[in-house]
This record gives C-alpha cells, sequence and structure tokens, in this order.
C-alpha cells in the first residue's frame, strides 16, 4: 500500500508539473501539494485548481482523488475477478490491508459491491449536479462538466472543487446541499455497510451486522450533536435566515463525512464551535469507506473501554456484544497515533508559520483526517509548511497504523520471553 500510493502520488504530480496541463505557471511543489492532497482525498489546496490546471490537468486531479478513493487495488482486482481469474495471495494481502471486513465477508462480492456502487451513486450524482447546476444559472458546457467532477468528488469524500469558494454561493440552495450530502454520507458509510444491506436486501443474509448497526448509530448521533452545536452556538450562520439549519447540518456532516466542501467560511467561526469540527473532524467516517478520520468505529472501541473499565467490568462489551481484543488493541493504537501525528505537526507548524494556533491545529486535523476543511491559512504555508502538511495527508490516506506497520514492522514473529513487569497506572 505504502509503495503503490506513493507511485500514484509520483506519477499524478508529474504530470501535473508538465506546462501542456496549466492555465498559468505552478512550482513544483505546489504541484506535489495537489496531487497528494488528490490523491488522499484531502481537498487542501495551495493554488486553485480550476484557474490553475486546463482541463486535462483537472481530469488527472479528479482520477486522482477517484482513485484514492476507492483503494489504488480495487478495479484492478475487479478486472481480474471478472475475467475469472484468482486474486493472487499478494492482491489478497493489500486488499486485505486497505479494506478492515468484519468476519464473514467474502473479498469477491465485497469488491463487485464496491465497484457497482461506485459507478451507480456518481452517476446519480452527476446527473443530480447537472439538473440543479443548470438550475442555478451554471452555463450548460460548464455545468456537464462541474457535475461529473463534483459528484466523484463529493462521493469519494475529497472536498476537491471548481469554484474557488468551495460551496459558499450555494449556501441557500437546499437541492445542491442535499446532493453532497448524500453523496458524501453514502461514500463515508463505507462499503461494509453498503455490502451488508446488499446482502440483508438480497436474502444472501438473514440480519444486518453488529458493525453496521454500530456505525448508523455512532454516525447518527455525532451529526446530531454537531448540527446542534453549530445551530445554537455558532453566530456566523445566523445570517442565512430560514436556510440556519440546512447550514448547521451542512458543516457538521462535511467535517464528520471528510468530504470537505463547506458552504459557511470556517475562519469566522467562534473557537469553541471551531473545537466541535476539529473533534468532527479527528473522528471522521466508517471504516471501507472513501472518508478518513480515526474512524467511528475505533471512537466506539474506545468509549467502550472507559464505559466498561468505570463498570469494573471484565470484558469489553458495547450493546451486549464482547469486542475481540484484538480490535481494542488497533483501536487504541490509532487513537494515539492520530493524536501524536498532530501533536508533532502542530508543533512543527507553530516553529515555522506566523499563525495562531488554532488555525494551525484545524489545518493538521483537517490534513490527517484527509477533510479539506481550512481556515484559509492553506495557500499562505511557506515551504516548510506545505511539506509538513504533504507528509501528514499521505499518512493520514494510508492509514496511521498501516504507515507505522509499513515503516517499523518486523518482516518475521519474533517469539521471545519477557519477565512480567507489574506497571501502576
Amino acid at each position: 500500500m505504502l509503495y503503490g500510493f506513493l507511485t500514484y502520488t509520483f506519477i499524478g504530480w508529474l504530470l501535473l508539473c508538465l506546462p501542456s496541463f496549466h492555465k498559468q505557471a505552478v512550482s513544483a511543489l505546489d504541484s506535489l501539494f495537489i496531487a497528494t492532497s488528490a490523491i488522499s482525498t484531502t481537498g487542501l489546496v495551495t493554488v486553485s485548481v480550476f484557474d490553475t490546471y486546463n482541463w486535462l490537468g483537472q481530469l488527472v486531479v479528479m482520477l486522482l482523488f477517484q482513485i484514492g478513493g476507492i483503494g489504488y487495488m480495487t478495479f484492478t482486482s475487479f478486472v481480474l475477478l471478472s475475467k475469472k481469474s484468482p486474486l493472487t495471495h499478494w492482491h489478497q494481502r493489500v486488499l486485505n490491508a486497505e479494506f478492515s471486513m468484519p468476519k464473514g465477508f467474502e473479498i469477491k462480492d465485497f469488491l463487485k459491491s464496491v465497484i457497482i456502487f461506485t459507478i451507480v451513486i456518481e452517476t446519480l450524482g452527476a446527473l443530480s449536479f447537472y439538473i440543479a447546476f443548470t438550475q442555478a444559472g451554471v452555463d450548460h458546457n460548464f455545468a456537464i462538466w462541474s457535475s461529473v467532477y463534483h459528484s466523484v468528488s463529493a462521493f469519494c469524500t475529497a472536498g476537491f472543487g471548481l469554484y474557488n469558494d468551495s460551496f459558499e454561493q450555494f449556501a441557500d440552495n437546499s437541492f445542491i446541499n442535499t446532493i453532497i450530502s448524500v453523496l458524501a454520507i453514502c461514500g463515508s458509510l463505507g462499503f461494509i455497510v453498503v455490502t451488508d444491506l446488499w446482502n440483508r436486501i438480497s436474502g444472501k443474509a438473514t440480519a444486518i451486522t453488529y458493525t453496521t448497526k454500530t456505525i448508523f448509530g455512532v454516525i447518527t448521533l455525532l451529526l446530531t450533536i454537531g448540527t446542534f452545536m453549530i445551530y445554537f452556538f455558532e453566530p456566523s450562520v445566523s445570517h442565512i435566515g430560514e436556510n440556519k439549519l440546512m447550514a448547521s447540518f451542512f458543516q457538521s456532516m462535511t467535517a464528520l463525512t471528510t468530504v470537505g466542501f463547506n458552504t459557511v467560511p470556517l475562519g469566522s467561526f467562534s473557537l469553541g464551535v471551531m473545537l466541535v469540527v476539529i473533534f468532527l473532524m479527528y473522528v471522521g467516517a466508517s471504516p471501507s469507506g472513501t472518508g478518513g478520520g480515526m474512524k467511528s468505529t475505533t471512537l466506539t472501541a474506545l468509549i467502550a473501554i472507559m464505559w466498561n473499565r468505570i463498570r469494573n467490568n471484565k470484558q469489553v462489551t458495547f450493546f451486549g456484544k464482547v469486542i475481540p481484543l484484538e480490535r481494542l488493541y488497533v483501536a487504541t493504537s490509532v487513537f494515539m497515533l492520530y493524536a501524536s501525528v498532530i501533536f508533532i505537526s502542530t508543533f512543527l507548524l507553530a516553529m515555522t508559520e506566523e499563525f495562531p494556533l488554532h488555525q494551525i491545529l484545524f489545518e493538521t486535523t483537517s490534513a490527517i483526517g484527509t477533510v479539506g476543511l481550512s481556515t484559509g491559512i492553506t495557500g499562505n504555508l511557506t515551504a516548510w509548511g506545505k511539506v509538513v502538511i504533504i507528509f501528514v495527508m499521505f499518512v493520514g490516506r494510508l492509514g496511521v497504523l498501516t504507515f507505522g506497520l509499513a515503516i517499523l514492522a518486523r518482516r518475521k514473529e519474533i517469539i521471545e520471553r519477557a519477565d512480567e513487569g507489574d506497571l501502576a497506572v
């Protein structure tokens, strides 16, 4: 996975450096930033994609976040399976690393649902966008390309747009807001949920899995809390009037699903509400989806650990089910690794950049969660600051735990006996 995403990033960078892909000159570092942001489906940009790159350049960016959204191994594996060719052991290992799946899921059925669902949703999204954009007065020819581009971007939770103000000009357009929300939620819920629901509808399974129930519950709860906090405590959404609830939901949704579009300038948010948005970006979407972040199921496992420890239970349970110890190890490791990356990158940027700490923290959390929301400082980062964010975005897409395993894990398991030492905690 590490080498695969590095390769795609490098190829995308080389293409975006070609003058024939430009409308105006752009530095190699900025092109690397855009390529990394696209493959990681983040959406942070140091230059305007629409003003800097021509149609070919924009197409390269779109292909990068399409690959980043559904996984770089997904399409080739699907082609092999459609030709009745068995997946190699190497293919299966990479896919299992890229998609965290509960027991009982067949990789063949899973890949099929990923490809079909992606094509269907993005096609419906593009058609809906075209109707919405033409109704909003967008030119016919541009509306076609804009519809395809934003449909893929929204479903892959990439946050890349062809409008320099994201979707602020469409803040009161309920149709466009709804399309983005549906696409982003479909992508961020994860292909586990899609496969699970399809198996239930088609009769392959008698009930949806425990993972799907947990994902639905946690995402609904967090979306409700985020919308409530923004609606009642954020003054900057008040001017929207009757669409205040829609705007509050949209900013909550865009942070949690990591889609990265916004209809309200986030730089004007109060510190308290900005902290809520940072928390939503930190948690992020669900496993095996197009979104980033720590994942909703990781938060669930952490809450279960804390709750059962307080109750003095011997086993960690959640909604009557025992969570396996291996999953708990993963959850705590991901939580600590995410916190470590945010702390270190925030420290490094605080030493080199002249922005307030809360804006730097917002930027680093957005990068590691592959969200793409910004308070407006991305384009003004120093060269060193851009390098830091590039690294953080790449690690965020690969996954902090996967990145750590790729760099530090032993190739062969070493069994060694160690003396037990009691550690007071």
